[in-house]
């Protein structure tokens, strides 16, 4: 590339530029800077510091019109001025200074009418690997006229020392100028501020063109049936949505435009931890040459130890889509059919499936539940009932109430049906039920797509009012309605009383956003 292209940046000096190395090349690399180690299937593996996960709190947008407005400020979303931000590029442009520097272009989006164009330029070789396994690669051709849309620069070398002065929350620094179109990373080398970081700029582009974008998997069908998959981490996602007889679309970022749904990714990026290949052998056969692993433990001569979480339990692998034998290449398809709300309810009270209404479907997508165990620890045994709104509330400028209208839209032009579906506990709460069944959620989730839970007779829970099937295949009907699969009957009503106040007050932030209130579609405790 043109040394200029960088020196228009800010950059100064700059050595060697390796533009776009192939797989190959840039394993060659990773391996003469000592950057790696190779597995025995062939895989790289890499340490990516002290930060093993992604640093939420240290991320910030540019305080400039016009995204000043459009974003919603917050807890999720915070401030930085254009004086300091100029002051962090300064200490990013002089970290990538005066070095040899690897830069990868790619496209995010496979739909020709939403893709947006990214360059990343960063020091370290596996960086450059990661970006080129989690997103699109262009072809050749593509690349001889590629022009960026976005820069990101990756100094993950630099800290900000005077954070404390800035009134920032570290050392770390994850900064985004809308208007100017670059980011800036320093601090942490942890390869999914990248990914989560254009996610999160495709959250503030998508929508203010009447494009929706999703925290979701999705597949299709042999006949073009395609499905979407919601939900937040530990409620199945990935798992349900990989799917022998179905093509996989994509397994985490997705967009809906006029043209239908489509990745995001070229990649997948996976967690590693307790991996084996019969619980998940689509994972773990993906693991081979081109395979990034991160912070796994090794042994012997390239043995990787997936049970050892003394790095992390946060251990994670990036793949090429490629490496999913069952997927669809063009990584796109045509409107969906069926949305599923994945919920991993650890109060058992949700039912395994049911169907919901538009008004409802509004209501559990701005509530975005799932419930967490509390703990390993002996005695502990409550859930934590946790709400991250669409699904991905982290990764989200605009306020919530944005998505949900536009879902809500594409919903009534594309008369697509939505399910909520509980992955978690039925017969009694965590310590007491037991955990749904993968054959009886896979039985519901083929009863979807297949649409046989459409010849259902329904019933109406009480308190929630969900409509649930009373027969579904072979699945027991006693734990259809979750009720019926409690022994202690008046501890499930108080049980689900108390889950519908947390999402009745969980709900009261939104009742004033949309045009339409959704809170009569939830849950009603009755006095």
């Amino acid at each position: 590339m043109n040394i200029t292209e960088l020196e228009e940046i800010g950059l100064k000096n700059v050595g060697k530029v390796y533009h776009n190395l192939s797989y190959d090349e840039l394993i060659q690399h990773e391996i003469e800077n000592d950057e790696c180690a190779v597995t025995k299937k062939g895989a790289t593996a890499v340490d990516t510091g002290i930060f093993t996960g992604r640093s939420p709190k240290d991320k910030y947008f540019v305080d400039r019109d016009p995204s000043n407005k459009y974003i919603a400020w917050g807890n999720v979303n915070r401030k930085v001025s254009k004086e300091i931000f100029a002051e962090l590029l300064s200490v990013a442009q002089e970290q990538l200074s005066n070095k040899d520097l690897y830069v990868t272009d790619v496209f995010c989006g496979s739909s020709p009418a939403s893709k947006r164009s990214i360059r990343f330029v960063a020091e370290i070789a596996w960086q450059s690997h990661f970006v080129k396994n989690m997103f699109i690669r262009p072809t050749d051709s593509e690349l001889e006229v590629f022009k960026s849309d976005f820069t990101v620069l990756n100094a993950c070398k630099a800290v900000n020392d005077k954070w404390k002065e800035h009134g920032l929350n570290s050392e770390v620094f994850v900064l985004f100028d809308i208007e100017n179109n670059i980011a800036i990373i320093g601090g942490t080398w942890y390869g999914g501020e990248m990914k989560k970081g254009i996610f999160s700029m495709m959250n503030y582009w998508l929508p203010l063109d009447g494009k929706l974008p999703m925290h979701c998997s999705a597949n299709v069908g042999k006949k073009g049936d395609t499905a979407l998959f919601f939900g937040l981490s530990g409620t199945g996602k990935t798992t349900l949505s990989t799917d022998p007889n179905r093509a996989l679309i994509g397994d985490d970022e997705h967009g809906w435009d006029n043209y239908g749904v489509f990745n995001f990714e070229g990649g997948c990026y996976a967690k590693v931890i307790n991996l084996d290949g019969k619980s998940e052998p689509e994972i773990y056969h993906a693991i081979k040459t081109n395979a990034l692993l991160e912070n796994v433990v090794m042994y012997g001569e390239g043995e990787v130890d997936y049970e050892d979480s003394s790095k992390t339990e946060n251990t994670r692998v990036s793949y090429p889509i490629e490496h999913i034998k069952n997927y669809e290449p063009t990584l796109s398809a045509g409107h969906p059919e069926s949305i599923i709300f994945l919920t991993a309810d650890a109060f058992g009270v949700l039912p395994p499936v049911s169907k919901l209404t538009k008004e409802q479907a509004m209501y559990y997508f701005l509530s975005g539940y799932t419930a967490k165990v509390a703990g390993t620890e002996r005695g502990i045994t409550e859930p934590v009932a946790t709400f991250s709104a669409c699904f991905g509330e982290a990764f989200l400028p605009l306020h919530p109430t944005v998505y949900a209208k536009l879902l809500g839209e594409k919903i009534d032009t594309h008369n697509v049906n939505v399910y909520l579906v509980n992955t978690g506990w039925t017969g009694g709460g965590y310590g007491v039920g037991h955990r749904m069944s993968i054959k009886d959620t896979r039985a519901c989730i083929n009863a979807i797509l297949d649409g046989s839970i459409q010849n259902s007779e329904f019933d109406t829970t009480k308190t929630f009012r969900l409509h649930v099937p009373t027969t579904l295949g072979n699945i027991n009907p006693e734990i259809l309605n979750p009720r019926n699969a409690w022994e202690d009957k008046d501890e499930f009503d108080k049980v689900r009383d108390t889950l519908a106040e947390m999402f009745i007050q969980n709900y009261k932030k939104y009742k004033d956003g949309v045009n339409v209130d959704y809170s009569n579609a939830g849950p009603k405790v009755e006095s």
